[in-house]
């Protein structure tokens, strides 16, 4: 990858390791994400094709310990807030 291109986040992403779409290196890197123009700290998964956020609900959980979360629909922005390592 060249120095100046800008690294492609996945369509979809979550924080929940059981999911298919969770990938361990890449939020170690820290993803950031801005919904609707406002960055959002408490997002469990996002799809930016289809323009929706999950976003957890306080500390609430459900039966099985698992955060209870939230769909919002709207414009999804994730970005990268750490850069790349060095090769």
């Amino acid at each position: 990858m060249s120095d100046n291109a800008p690294e492609t986040l996945p369509d979809r992403l979550s924080v929940d390791p059981r999911s298919p779409h969770h990938n361990e290196a890449l939020l170690a890197r820290g993803v950031g994400i801005r919904f609707n123009g406002q960055e959002k700290t408490n997002v469990e998964e996002y799809c930016v094709s289809e323009g929706w956020v999950r976003v957890s609900v306080g500390k609430a959980v459900d039966r099985r310990g698992q955060p209870l979360t939230l769909k919002l629909k709207g414009t999804v922005e994730p970005y990268l807030r750490d850069p790349a390592p060095e090769a």
